[in-house]
């Protein structure tokens, strides 16, 4: 009985904790997206284009910088509870020992590093106070997740995300009622960072005053070893994310990484909720694996499969309205990316079930192999069809760049741990029907508006029904009493 309410308490803490962390989450993230039609119309859109390619450079930067030792915080609260703040706060400082390393080598190359990145002095040197300050508040995100708690880490994302999303829309407003168009870029980046790098100040001084650790050998050591592999693991996911950007700047223009990024706002949308629905499953998913119940894992997990595909679906048949509304009429020809990019974030989605096995033995140089062979193909595959076929290409390249992902974490996660969680087959034909059905359904943009809401309306009330149960069962699993 003592172990059943041990067991029922565990469940509710997690259920709350995951519960506000996605609802943190998704506040944080959504406000990005609920913004965009202000930036996008304040904003040209070869400045949009370099607003969101610089944030690309941002997501590479952190992931190189810091050694990804945050993500060695997930793990050690098995190995280290006893001194789990300490653990957060030595690795945190060999954190930022790594990122003033990378930015000293920067600073002797600097010139050559702008030119590279097409960054001036303010987009240069905030680059690298953010990366410092964002890497705390990983830190602090992942611990707070691992001892269920949630107040301390909502609050600090809350409270640099908001303040920052306002004061940058302010500032390149007054900019232009200034008639200072040319400056808008740097008002953006003042007004969004600024808060942040300052709030991630603070995160980072409690972190060390809760953790009173600054150096330890051992936390070091290990949090390299598990840490290390996954560099070129991370970096490659990153790279896959935001190459096209990059890369469409660089081979076609600003203007055209402006209309790519509009619709990649529509592929996060679905990207905020699977990682942060993701966040919260895994703590369980780990749970259940350290108590030897993994089989408990496959039908839950399958149900939640099935509610991204529908939700991808979705977003593609209100590509219309959604990039209208997004961008405006001078961004229209964002509609016919939409269907290969969410469909491209759902197959990363799928992939996670594989590769989280293998995290969580430790086995994360596999994990790393198999995503660097996908970049590498990601990134050829992205310069050969930009240059033959155009920008749009990207999409579809990085869209079946993430399917391979998907087939070798698969057999990678079989051959590596002996164990599966959802048979690969399965995955593999729940994938491309999605993906398959996403792009078919671009035919319907042809006809009136009313055909596609009719379809989908039919078929979002079918799907309620059919999932009603399962969805249900997901929660319930986690709110247990």
């Amino acid at each position: 009985m003592a172990g059943k309410n041990k067991d029922a308490s565990l469940n509710k803490r997690a259920f709350t904790s995951g519960f506000f962390f996605i609802l943190a989450q998704l506040f944080a993230r959504g406000l990005t997206f609920a913004v965009t039609p202000i930036y996008s119309r304040l904003l040209t859109k070869a400045q949009y284009g370099v607003v969101r390619t610089y944030e690309s450079w941002l997501l590479i930067a952190y992931t190189i910088m810091s050694l990804c030792l945050w993500r060695s915080v997930d793990v050690a609260k098995k190995d280290f509870e006893d001194d789990y703040n300490g653990y957060v706060s030595s690795v945190h400082t060999l954190s930022y020992i790594a990122i003033a390393f990378f930015f000293g080598l920067c600073m002797i190359f600097k010139t050559q590093v702008q030119d590279f990145c097409q960054m001036d002095d303010l987009m240069f040197y905030t680059c690298f106070l953010y990366v410092f300050t964002y890497t705390s508040m990983l830190y602090v995100q992942r611990r707070d997740k691992q001892v269920l708690k949630y107040k301390f880490s909502t609050m600090a994302t809350l409270l640099t995300i908001v303040p920052g999303t306002f004061l940058s829309i302010w500032l390149i407003y007054r900019g232009r009622v200034q008639g200072l168009i040319g400056q808008l870029v740097d008002r953006r980046v003042i007004g969004y960072y600024v808060p942040q790098i300052i709030g991630g100040a603070v995160v980072a001084i409690v972190i060390w005053t809760q953790g009173k650790k600054f150096i330890n050998l051992k936390y070091w050591k290990y949090g390299l070893a598990f840490s290390l592999p996954l560099i070129p693991e991370a970096l490659s996911i990153q790279i896959m994310n935001q190459s096209d950007k990059i890369m469409i700047q660089k081979m076609i223009s600003k203007e055209a990484a402006g209309v790519f990024a509009i619709a990649t706002t529509i592929s996060f949308i679905i990207w905020i909720l699977e990682d942060s629905v993701w966040n919260a499953w895994i703590p369980w998913l780990y749970a259940k694996i350290g108590e030897g119940a993994e089989k408990e894992v496959a039908k839950p997990w399958l149900s939640v499969m099935h509610m991204f595909g529908i939700l991808s679906w979705i977003l593609v048949m209100l590509a219309p309205e959604e990039i209208l509304i997004l961008g405006g009429a001078k961004y229209k020809m964002a509609v016919w990316l939409i269907a290969p990019m969410v469909s491209g974030t759902l197959f990363r989605f799928y992939s996670y079930s594989y590769s989280a096995l293998q995290n969580y033995y430790k086995r994360t140089q596999y994990v790393a192999a198999g995503t660097i062979g996908t970049m590498v193909l990601n990134v050829i595959l992205n310069y050969v069809c930009i240059l033959n076929f155009g920008y749009m290409a990207a999409a579809y390249t990085t869209a079946f760049s993430y399917i391979i992902l998907l087939l070798v974490q698969g057999i990678l996660e079989h051959k590596i741990t002996g164990m599966v969680i959802v048979p690969l087959h399965k995955t593999v034909l729940i994938a491309i029907a999605y993906g398959a059905i996403n792009l078919l359904s671009m035919n319907l943009y042809r006809v009136a508006w009313y055909y596609r809401y009719a379809v989908m309306i039919l078929v979002v009330g079918a799907a309620a029904i059919a999932l009603r149960k399962q969805m249900m069962a997901v929660l319930k699993m986690f709110k247990k009493k």
